[in-house]
């Protein structure tokens, strides 16, 4: 009678191993690409979003620094530079200088943030404001996780 082979033969095991390990070794520093340019989106639209406070805060005259609340209710990624400072991440913040016309939002990664927007001098994504009442976006982020619209370096 013949012996009928049950399971797999170490070499099998071991073969299939590797392979789980070379794809690991490709998708891990993808997803990790990923992240990043996901966070610095998500950064450009948290900021984005003061915008309409900051318009509100100058047609309305409330541009000399303590008067206006920008509605900037925190980020666990970033922390907002200008026009105000929040501290804690669930603090509003007032604006702590003068919204003018020409004026700039602006926040720096921070928190749970991807380590390739820490690391070094922390990344930031800016919002100027120019006369004309346009605003435009930049970061000094990495190009390859800025989002269109707001480039990178």
């Amino acid at each position: 009678m013949k012996s009928v082979q049950k399971g797999f033969t170490l070499i099998e095991l071991m073969i299939v191993v590797a392979i789980i390990g070379i794809l690991a070794a490709i998708a891990i520093p993808a997803y990790q690409n990923y992240i990043a340019k996901s966070q610095v989106t998500r950064a450009v639209a948290e900021l984005g979003a003061v915008k309409t406070a900051y318009e509100d805060c100058l047609n309305n005259g409330q541009g000399n620094g303590t008067d206006c609340q920008i509605g900037w209710t925190g980020s666990n990624i970033q922390k907002l530079l200008t026009p105000a400072t929040a501290a804690v991440s669930t603090a509003k913040a007032t604006t702590n200088a003068n919204i003018t016309s020409t004026g700039t939002i602006s926040g720096q990664f921070d928190g749970a943030a991807a380590a390739t927007l820490k690391d070094g001098t922390a990344k930031k994504v800016t919002w100027t404001r120019s006369t004309s009442g346009t605003w435009t976006c930049a970061t000094d982020a990495a190009s390859k996780y800025a989002p269109t619209g707001c480039p990178g370096v």
